[in-house]
Protein backbone atom coordinates (compact mmCIF):
# COMPACT_ATOMS: atom_id res chain seq x y z
CA UNK A 1 0.00 0.00 0.00
CA UNK A 2 1.34 3.56 -1.20
CA UNK A 3 -0.02 6.98 -0.61
CA UNK A 4 1.06 10.07 -2.55
CA UNK A 5 3.07 12.38 -0.12
CA UNK A 6 2.43 16.19 0.05
CA UNK A 7 5.31 17.62 1.05
CA UNK A 8 9.56 17.21 0.84
CA UNK A 9 9.14 16.00 4.62
CA UNK A 10 7.13 13.64 3.59
CA UNK A 11 8.59 12.61 1.05
CA UNK A 12 11.70 11.63 2.66
CA UNK A 13 10.21 9.88 5.81
CA UNK A 14 8.11 7.90 2.68
CA UNK A 15 11.84 6.70 0.95
CA UNK A 16 13.97 5.94 4.32
CA UNK A 17 10.79 3.79 5.30
CA UNK A 18 10.48 2.22 1.63
CA UNK A 19 13.83 1.65 1.57
CA UNK A 20 14.12 -0.44 5.26
CA UNK A 21 10.60 -2.06 3.68
CA UNK A 22 12.46 -3.30 0.26
CA UNK A 23 14.97 -4.50 2.84
CA UNK A 24 12.55 -6.57 5.00
CA UNK A 25 10.70 -7.79 1.60
CA UNK A 26 13.86 -8.92 0.32
CA UNK A 27 14.25 -11.47 3.42
CA UNK A 28 10.66 -12.04 4.30
CA UNK A 29 7.87 -11.63 2.05
CA UNK A 30 4.95 -9.70 3.85
CA UNK A 31 6.03 -10.65 6.84
CA UNK A 32 4.72 -8.30 10.09
CA UNK A 33 6.07 -5.13 11.32
CA UNK A 34 6.27 -3.97 14.87
CA UNK A 35 6.40 -0.69 16.00
CA UNK A 36 7.79 0.92 18.78
CA UNK A 37 5.12 3.41 19.84
CA UNK A 38 5.51 5.75 22.70
CA UNK A 39 2.73 8.21 21.35
CA UNK A 40 5.54 11.09 21.56
CA UNK A 41 5.77 12.64 17.70
CA UNK A 42 8.97 10.45 15.96
CA UNK A 43 6.85 7.55 16.90
CA UNK A 44 3.89 8.97 15.72
CA UNK A 45 5.10 9.82 12.54
CA UNK A 46 6.79 6.48 11.65
CA UNK A 47 3.24 4.52 12.82
CA UNK A 48 1.23 6.96 10.63
CA UNK A 49 4.03 6.57 8.01
CA UNK A 50 4.59 2.65 8.29
CA UNK A 51 0.55 2.30 7.57
CA UNK A 52 0.66 4.61 4.28
CA UNK A 53 3.92 2.55 2.67
CA UNK A 54 3.46 -0.96 4.19
CA UNK A 55 -0.43 -1.31 5.16
CA UNK A 56 -2.04 -1.39 8.24
CA UNK A 57 -2.85 -5.19 7.86
CA UNK A 58 1.04 -5.76 8.46
CA UNK A 59 1.39 -3.31 11.29
CA UNK A 60 1.01 -3.88 15.28
CA UNK A 61 1.98 -0.73 17.57
CA UNK A 62 3.48 -1.34 20.60
CA UNK A 63 3.23 0.66 23.60
CA UNK A 64 5.69 -0.09 26.48
CA UNK A 65 3.66 1.83 29.98
CA UNK A 66 6.61 2.80 32.52
CA UNK A 67 4.34 4.25 35.23
CA UNK A 68 6.95 6.98 36.01
CA UNK A 69 5.03 9.87 34.55
CA UNK A 70 1.35 10.82 36.78
CA UNK A 71 -0.07 10.99 32.78
CA UNK A 72 0.85 7.31 31.76
CA UNK A 73 -2.37 5.83 31.49
CA UNK A 74 -3.81 8.96 29.27
CA UNK A 75 -0.90 7.92 27.29
CA UNK A 76 -1.73 4.21 27.00
CA UNK A 77 -4.96 5.61 26.06
CA UNK A 78 -4.05 7.51 23.03
CA UNK A 79 -1.88 5.32 22.03
CA UNK A 80 -4.81 2.48 21.38
CA UNK A 81 -7.18 4.78 20.02
CA UNK A 82 -4.39 6.11 17.42
CA UNK A 83 -3.77 3.11 16.65
CA UNK A 84 -7.64 2.15 15.69
CA UNK A 85 -7.78 5.17 14.29
CA UNK A 86 -5.36 3.94 11.18
CA UNK A 87 -6.89 0.32 11.77
CA UNK A 88 -3.31 -1.09 13.06
CA UNK A 89 -3.25 -3.89 15.75
CA UNK A 90 -2.20 -2.40 19.37
CA UNK A 91 -0.66 -4.10 22.31
CA UNK A 92 0.67 -2.72 25.50
CA UNK A 93 2.62 -4.02 28.60
CA UNK A 94 3.35 -2.38 31.90
CA UNK A 95 6.76 -2.82 33.66
CA UNK A 96 7.90 -1.71 36.60
CA UNK A 97 11.37 0.11 36.57
CA UNK A 98 13.95 -1.12 38.54
CA UNK A 99 16.58 1.57 40.74
CA UNK A 100 19.38 -0.51 40.92
CA UNK A 101 21.78 1.19 42.89
CA UNK A 102 24.50 2.87 40.40
CA UNK A 103 22.22 2.86 37.41
CA UNK A 104 20.40 6.08 36.03
CA UNK A 105 16.31 6.36 35.60
CA UNK A 106 16.85 6.35 31.67
CA UNK A 107 18.88 3.47 31.81
CA UNK A 108 16.51 1.59 34.04
CA UNK A 109 13.67 2.85 31.81
CA UNK A 110 15.81 2.07 28.74
CA UNK A 111 16.38 -1.91 29.48
CA UNK A 112 12.39 -2.13 30.70
CA UNK A 113 11.23 -0.93 27.67
CA UNK A 114 13.19 -3.40 25.36
CA UNK A 115 12.81 -6.26 27.38
CA UNK A 116 9.08 -5.39 26.86
CA UNK A 117 9.13 -4.93 23.52
CA UNK A 118 10.67 -7.89 22.80
CA UNK A 119 8.41 -10.03 24.70
CA UNK A 120 5.68 -8.18 22.68
CA UNK A 121 7.71 -9.35 19.19
CA UNK A 122 7.58 -12.70 20.45
CA UNK A 123 3.89 -12.88 21.68
CA UNK A 124 2.88 -11.69 18.01
CA UNK A 125 5.56 -13.99 16.25
CA UNK A 126 7.04 -10.58 14.94
CA UNK A 127 11.02 -10.73 14.05
CA UNK A 128 11.04 -6.84 12.37
CA UNK A 129 10.93 -3.93 15.19
CA UNK A 130 11.11 -0.83 13.93
CA UNK A 131 12.35 2.01 15.86
CA UNK A 132 11.61 6.31 15.58
CA UNK A 133 14.99 7.42 16.42
CA UNK A 134 16.56 9.63 13.71
CA UNK A 135 19.96 11.51 13.32
CA UNK A 136 19.57 14.08 16.53
CA UNK A 137 19.12 11.25 18.40
CA UNK A 138 22.65 9.85 16.93
CA UNK A 139 24.62 12.83 17.32
CA UNK A 140 23.28 13.61 21.13
CA UNK A 141 24.30 9.86 21.56
CA UNK A 142 27.57 10.32 20.26
CA UNK A 143 28.02 13.22 22.26
CA UNK A 144 27.16 11.08 25.36
CA UNK A 145 29.35 8.40 24.70
CA UNK A 146 32.48 11.07 23.86
CA UNK A 147 31.96 12.90 27.03
CA UNK A 148 31.27 9.44 29.45
CA UNK A 149 34.95 8.58 27.66
CA UNK A 150 33.69 5.31 26.10
CA UNK A 151 35.04 3.32 23.54
CA UNK A 152 34.56 2.61 19.91
CA UNK A 153 31.38 0.25 20.50
CA UNK A 154 29.71 3.31 22.25
CA UNK A 155 30.69 5.96 19.86
CA UNK A 156 29.35 3.64 16.96
CA UNK A 157 26.05 4.44 18.80
CA UNK A 158 22.60 3.35 17.21
CA UNK A 159 22.81 0.58 14.71
CA UNK A 160 20.48 1.01 11.47
CA UNK A 161 20.02 -2.74 12.10
CA UNK A 162 20.79 -4.58 14.83
CA UNK A 163 19.79 -7.96 16.47
CA UNK A 164 20.36 -7.95 20.61
CA UNK A 165 21.67 -10.77 22.16
CA UNK A 166 18.50 -13.17 23.80
CA UNK A 167 15.89 -11.01 21.14
CA UNK A 168 14.05 -12.67 17.89
CA UNK A 169 13.09 -9.49 16.22
CA UNK A 170 15.59 -7.43 14.77
CA UNK A 171 15.63 -3.95 15.64
CA UNK A 172 15.76 -1.56 12.60
CA UNK A 173 15.86 2.56 13.13
CA UNK A 174 14.55 3.40 8.98
CA UNK A 175 14.32 7.39 10.46
CA UNK A 176 18.27 7.97 11.53
CA UNK A 177 19.60 9.77 8.51
CA UNK A 178 16.15 12.30 8.96
CA UNK A 179 16.51 15.25 11.07
CA UNK A 180 14.02 16.44 14.29
CA UNK A 181 12.95 19.37 11.82
CA UNK A 182 11.64 16.61 8.96
CA UNK A 183 9.55 14.30 11.45
CA UNK A 184 8.23 17.60 12.85
CA UNK A 185 7.09 19.05 8.92
CA UNK A 186 5.68 15.75 8.83
CA UNK A 187 3.44 15.71 11.81
CA UNK A 188 2.19 19.21 11.11
CA UNK A 189 1.57 18.09 7.24
CA UNK A 190 -0.74 15.41 8.58
CA UNK A 191 -1.86 17.35 11.48
CA UNK A 192 -0.95 14.51 13.61
CA UNK A 193 -1.64 14.55 17.40
CA UNK A 194 0.65 13.42 20.03
CA UNK A 195 2.33 12.95 23.36
CA UNK A 196 4.77 15.55 25.11
CA UNK A 197 6.61 13.86 27.69
CA UNK A 198 6.90 16.27 30.36
CA UNK A 199 10.21 14.55 31.47
CA UNK A 200 11.97 15.06 28.17
CA UNK A 201 12.16 19.47 29.41
CA UNK A 202 13.73 18.25 32.78
CA UNK A 203 17.65 19.34 32.00
CA UNK A 204 18.70 17.48 35.30
CA UNK A 205 18.63 14.34 32.06
CA UNK A 206 22.17 14.59 30.39
CA UNK A 207 20.63 13.58 27.36
CA UNK A 208 17.84 16.80 28.03
CA UNK A 209 20.76 19.14 28.86
CA UNK A 210 22.66 18.38 25.47
CA UNK A 211 19.29 18.47 23.10
CA UNK A 212 18.17 21.84 24.87
CA UNK A 213 21.27 23.97 26.05
CA UNK A 214 24.49 22.30 24.16
CA UNK A 215 23.00 21.26 20.56
CA UNK A 216 21.12 24.50 19.94
CA UNK A 217 24.73 26.69 20.38
CA UNK A 218 26.86 23.67 18.22
CA UNK A 219 23.68 24.23 15.53
CA UNK A 220 25.05 28.22 15.32
CA UNK A 221 29.30 27.58 15.28
CA UNK A 222 28.82 23.90 13.68
CA UNK A 223 25.85 23.42 10.65
CA UNK A 224 26.85 20.30 9.83
CA UNK A 225 28.05 18.77 13.47
CA UNK A 226 25.20 15.94 13.09
CA UNK A 227 26.51 15.02 9.80
CA UNK A 228 29.76 14.52 11.18
CA UNK A 229 29.14 13.06 14.08
CA UNK A 230 27.48 10.41 12.39
CA UNK A 231 30.43 9.75 10.22
CA UNK A 232 32.14 9.22 13.68
CA UNK A 233 29.76 6.75 14.82
CA UNK A 234 29.72 5.20 11.07
CA UNK A 235 33.82 5.28 11.49
CA UNK A 236 33.60 3.77 15.24
CA UNK A 237 31.65 0.89 14.27
CA UNK A 238 33.56 0.42 11.24
CA UNK A 239 36.84 -0.17 13.30
CA UNK A 240 34.17 -2.00 16.25
CA UNK A 241 33.90 -4.57 13.46
CA UNK A 242 37.26 -5.38 12.80
CA UNK A 243 38.32 -5.94 16.38
CA UNK A 244 35.61 -8.08 16.53
CA UNK A 245 36.60 -10.05 13.62
CA UNK A 246 39.81 -9.86 15.38
CA UNK A 247 37.95 -11.03 18.58
CA UNK A 248 36.14 -13.66 17.07
CA UNK A 249 39.03 -15.73 15.89
CA UNK A 250 41.09 -15.50 19.29
CA UNK A 251 37.77 -16.65 21.02
CA UNK A 252 37.91 -19.63 18.78
CA UNK A 253 41.44 -20.23 20.01
CA UNK A 254 40.69 -19.80 23.81
CA UNK A 255 37.05 -20.67 23.98
CA UNK A 256 36.49 -23.98 25.70
CA UNK A 257 32.88 -25.86 26.40
CA UNK A 258 31.20 -23.95 23.57
CA UNK A 259 32.54 -20.40 24.51
CA UNK A 260 31.20 -20.39 28.58
CA UNK A 261 35.34 -20.67 29.40
CA UNK A 262 38.26 -19.47 28.40
CA UNK A 263 41.62 -21.39 28.47
CA UNK A 264 44.14 -19.14 30.55
CA UNK A 265 46.79 -19.66 28.60
CA UNK A 266 45.91 -18.83 25.84
CA UNK A 267 44.51 -15.41 26.84
CA UNK A 268 47.20 -14.51 29.17
CA UNK A 269 49.49 -15.59 26.00
CA UNK A 270 47.90 -12.33 24.14
CA UNK A 271 49.19 -9.36 24.43
CA UNK A 272 46.71 -6.45 26.57
CA UNK A 273 45.60 -4.99 23.99
CA UNK A 274 43.91 -7.89 22.54
CA UNK A 275 43.38 -9.71 25.38
CA UNK A 276 41.35 -6.47 27.01
CA UNK A 277 39.42 -6.76 23.38
CA UNK A 278 38.64 -10.66 24.14
CA UNK A 279 37.48 -10.09 27.18
CA UNK A 280 34.70 -7.24 26.60
CA UNK A 281 34.05 -9.53 23.32
CA UNK A 282 33.64 -12.62 24.87
CA UNK A 283 31.28 -11.12 27.85
CA UNK A 284 29.23 -9.58 24.88
CA UNK A 285 28.54 -12.99 23.59
CA UNK A 286 28.10 -14.13 26.90
CA UNK A 287 25.10 -11.58 26.95
CA UNK A 288 26.53 -9.19 29.99
CA UNK A 289 26.15 -5.66 29.90
CA UNK A 290 29.09 -3.59 29.12
CA UNK A 291 31.77 -3.38 31.88
CA UNK A 292 34.11 0.11 32.80
CA UNK A 293 37.54 -0.06 31.15
CA UNK A 294 38.59 -0.23 34.54
CA UNK A 295 36.82 -3.25 35.28
CA UNK A 296 38.25 -5.42 32.03
CA UNK A 297 41.69 -3.81 32.85
CA UNK A 298 41.58 -4.82 36.41
CA UNK A 299 40.13 -8.51 35.68
CA UNK A 300 42.81 -8.78 33.46
CA UNK A 301 45.41 -7.57 35.89
CA UNK A 302 44.54 -10.30 38.67
CA UNK A 303 44.17 -12.90 35.45
CA UNK A 304 47.83 -12.29 34.95
CA UNK A 305 48.76 -12.23 38.92
CA UNK A 306 46.88 -15.56 39.70
CA UNK A 307 48.56 -16.75 36.45
CA UNK A 308 47.09 -19.82 34.23
CA UNK A 309 48.05 -22.72 36.19
CA UNK A 310 46.47 -21.78 39.91
CA UNK A 311 42.77 -21.79 41.23
CA UNK A 312 41.74 -18.47 41.37
CA UNK A 313 40.84 -17.83 44.93
CA UNK A 314 42.34 -14.75 44.85
CA UNK A 315 40.33 -13.49 42.00
CA UNK A 316 37.76 -10.30 42.95
CA UNK A 317 36.34 -9.39 40.14
CA UNK A 318 32.33 -8.53 39.88
CA UNK A 319 29.81 -7.64 37.34
CA UNK A 320 26.40 -8.17 36.44
CA UNK A 321 25.56 -10.61 39.10
CA UNK A 322 28.59 -12.74 38.44
CA UNK A 323 31.80 -13.36 39.84
CA UNK A 324 34.66 -14.28 37.14
CA UNK A 325 36.49 -17.50 38.73
CA UNK A 326 39.64 -19.53 37.37
CA UNK A 327 39.97 -23.71 37.69
CA UNK A 328 42.22 -26.00 36.42
CA UNK A 329 43.13 -23.51 33.73
CA UNK A 330 39.98 -22.26 32.53
CA UNK A 331 38.84 -18.98 33.29
CA UNK A 332 34.25 -18.58 33.82
CA UNK A 333 31.72 -16.33 35.18
CA UNK A 334 29.88 -17.83 37.67
CA UNK A 335 26.62 -16.33 39.33
CA UNK A 336 26.80 -14.88 42.62
CA UNK A 337 29.33 -12.71 44.38
CA UNK A 338 33.47 -13.34 43.99
CA UNK A 339 33.79 -13.33 48.15
CA UNK A 340 31.90 -16.38 47.99
CA UNK A 341 33.23 -20.01 47.88
CA UNK A 342 32.86 -21.52 44.18
CA UNK A 343 30.31 -23.98 43.39
CA UNK A 344 29.04 -25.23 46.31
CA UNK A 345 25.29 -25.62 45.62
CA UNK A 346 23.38 -24.72 42.22
CA UNK A 347 23.40 -21.30 40.52
CA UNK A 348 19.78 -21.59 39.79
CA UNK A 349 17.11 -22.85 42.07
CA UNK A 350 14.33 -25.44 40.09
CA UNK A 351 10.68 -26.97 40.72
CA UNK A 352 10.96 -30.37 41.69
CA UNK A 353 9.87 -32.68 38.48
CA UNK A 354 8.47 -35.83 39.70
CA UNK A 355 8.06 -39.12 37.55
CA UNK A 356 5.85 -42.16 38.24
CA UNK A 357 8.14 -44.51 35.86
CA UNK A 358 6.25 -47.19 34.04
CA UNK A 359 8.65 -47.73 31.30
CA UNK A 360 9.37 -44.76 29.37
CA UNK A 361 12.42 -44.58 27.37
CA UNK A 362 13.12 -40.88 28.15
CA UNK A 363 12.48 -38.05 30.39
CA UNK A 364 12.70 -34.46 29.19
CA UNK A 365 13.59 -31.93 31.50
CA UNK A 366 13.35 -28.85 29.89
CA UNK A 367 14.71 -26.67 32.46
CA UNK A 368 18.04 -28.69 32.55
CA UNK A 369 18.31 -28.49 28.85
CA UNK A 370 18.14 -32.14 28.93
CA UNK A 371 16.67 -35.77 28.76
CA UNK A 372 17.10 -38.47 30.88
CA UNK A 373 17.29 -42.11 28.86
CA UNK A 374 16.35 -45.33 30.60
CA UNK A 375 17.95 -48.38 28.49
CA UNK A 376 15.88 -51.79 29.67
CA UNK A 377 17.85 -54.69 29.56
CA UNK A 378 18.43 -58.25 31.86
CA UNK A 379 20.80 -58.49 34.40
CA UNK A 380 21.46 -62.25 32.78
CA UNK A 381 22.54 -60.64 29.44
CA UNK A 382 26.12 -58.95 30.78
CA UNK A 383 28.75 -61.28 30.25
CA UNK A 384 31.24 -62.80 32.68
CA UNK A 385 30.91 -60.43 35.80
CA UNK A 386 34.75 -61.71 36.09
CA UNK A 387 35.95 -59.80 33.59
CA UNK A 388 36.68 -56.06 34.35
CA UNK A 389 34.49 -54.52 31.96
CA UNK A 390 31.70 -56.61 32.71
CA UNK A 391 31.78 -55.98 36.56
CA UNK A 392 31.66 -51.49 34.75
CA UNK A 393 28.93 -52.23 33.19
CA UNK A 394 27.25 -54.18 35.60
CA UNK A 395 27.71 -51.44 38.02
CA UNK A 396 26.03 -48.92 35.76
CA UNK A 397 22.41 -51.40 36.49
CA UNK A 398 19.60 -50.72 38.70
CA UNK A 399 16.97 -53.07 39.25
CA UNK A 400 13.99 -52.50 37.57
CA UNK A 401 12.35 -52.87 40.60
CA UNK A 402 14.06 -50.45 42.12
CA UNK A 403 12.67 -47.84 40.01
CA UNK A 404 9.14 -49.00 40.64
CA UNK A 405 9.16 -48.85 44.27
CA UNK A 406 9.02 -45.08 44.65
CA UNK A 407 7.94 -42.01 42.30
CA UNK A 408 11.20 -40.87 40.58
CA UNK A 409 11.93 -36.94 41.55
CA UNK A 410 14.59 -34.69 39.78
CA UNK A 411 15.86 -32.54 42.07
CA UNK A 412 18.60 -29.25 42.19
CA UNK A 413 21.61 -29.27 44.10
CA UNK A 414 21.29 -28.00 47.82
CA UNK A 415 24.86 -28.58 48.43
CA UNK A 416 26.10 -31.65 50.77
CA UNK A 417 24.38 -34.46 48.72
CA UNK A 418 26.51 -37.66 49.14
CA UNK A 419 26.84 -41.37 47.64
CA UNK A 420 28.92 -44.24 46.97
CA UNK A 421 30.32 -45.33 43.57
CA UNK A 422 31.70 -48.29 44.76
CA UNK A 423 29.92 -51.17 46.72
CA UNK A 424 27.03 -50.17 48.88
CA UNK A 425 29.39 -50.57 52.05
CA UNK A 426 32.19 -48.42 50.80
CA UNK A 427 32.47 -44.45 52.36
CA UNK A 428 30.31 -42.17 50.82
CA UNK A 429 31.62 -39.13 49.63
CA UNK A 430 30.40 -35.52 48.66
CA UNK A 431 29.38 -34.80 45.16
CA UNK A 432 31.74 -31.78 45.14
CA UNK A 433 34.53 -33.87 45.62
CA UNK A 434 33.33 -36.37 42.77
CA UNK A 435 33.12 -33.76 40.32
CA UNK A 436 36.62 -32.29 41.40
CA UNK A 437 38.21 -35.39 41.39
CA UNK A 438 36.55 -36.06 37.65
CA UNK A 439 37.79 -32.66 36.44
CA UNK A 440 34.10 -31.76 36.07
CA UNK A 441 33.84 -27.91 35.56
CA UNK A 442 31.68 -25.64 37.93
CA UNK A 443 29.42 -24.68 35.10
CA UNK A 444 28.93 -28.30 33.94
CA UNK A 445 27.46 -29.09 37.64
CA UNK A 446 24.51 -27.56 37.15
CA UNK A 447 22.91 -31.19 36.71
CA UNK A 448 19.53 -32.97 38.25
CA UNK A 449 19.95 -35.52 40.66
CA UNK A 450 17.76 -38.24 39.85
CA UNK A 451 15.90 -39.33 43.56
CA UNK A 452 14.01 -43.00 44.00
CA UNK A 453 11.60 -41.85 46.51
CA UNK A 454 14.16 -39.86 49.42
CA UNK A 455 16.87 -42.02 48.16
CA UNK A 456 19.35 -40.26 45.54
CA UNK A 457 19.80 -42.80 42.76
CA UNK A 458 21.88 -41.63 40.04
CA UNK A 459 23.96 -38.54 39.20
CA UNK A 460 24.76 -37.59 35.84
CA UNK A 461 28.74 -37.40 34.93
CA UNK A 462 29.42 -39.49 38.12
CA UNK A 463 26.69 -42.55 37.84
CA UNK A 464 24.45 -44.47 40.04
CA UNK A 465 24.53 -44.62 43.68
CA UNK A 466 25.35 -47.50 44.81
CA UNK A 467 24.31 -47.43 48.49
CA UNK A 468 20.24 -46.97 46.57
CA UNK A 469 20.70 -50.31 44.74
CA UNK A 470 21.37 -53.79 46.08
CA UNK A 471 24.58 -54.99 45.90
CA UNK A 472 23.19 -58.12 43.64
CA UNK A 473 20.53 -59.16 41.62
CA UNK A 474 19.48 -62.33 40.44
CA UNK A 475 20.48 -63.10 37.03
CA UNK A 476 16.91 -63.08 35.60
CA UNK A 477 16.51 -59.92 36.79
CA UNK A 478 15.55 -57.18 34.62
CA UNK A 479 17.78 -54.14 34.57
CA UNK A 480 17.55 -50.86 33.84
CA UNK A 481 20.63 -48.35 32.39
CA UNK A 482 20.04 -44.76 33.02
CA UNK A 483 22.15 -41.84 30.42
CA UNK A 484 21.86 -38.21 30.60
CA UNK A 485 21.71 -36.70 27.61
CA UNK A 486 22.07 -32.70 27.25
CA UNK A 487 19.71 -31.23 24.28
CA UNK A 488 22.90 -30.60 21.91
CA UNK A 489 23.56 -34.46 22.56
CA UNK A 490 19.79 -35.26 21.50
CA UNK A 491 19.55 -36.44 17.59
Amino acid sequence: MTSTADSSAERLVFEALGVALSALDARAPHARIAIAFSGGVDSSVLLDAAVRVAGSARVVALHVHHGLSPHADAWLAHCDAFARERGVAFDARRVEVARASGVSVEAAARDARYRALDAMCDAHGIRTLWLAQHADDQAETVLLQLLRGAGLAGLAAMAPEFLAAGASATRVRPLLHLLRAQLDHYASARQLHWIDDESNADTRYARNALRHQVMPALAVHFPGFRDALARTAAHAASAQRLLDTLARADLHDAARDEGRALDASALLALDDDRALNLLRYWMRTLGFVAASSARVADALRQLREVGAGQDGHRLRIDHAGHALRSYRGLIYWEAGDSSEPADETALVEREISELVWRGEAVWRLPQWRGTFVFEVMQAGGVNDATQPAAVAEAADLIPLSVLQRAPLTARARRGGERMRTASPNAPSRTLKNLFQERAIPAWKRDVPLLYAGDALLFVPLIGVNRASVPESASSGDACVRIVWREDLLIA
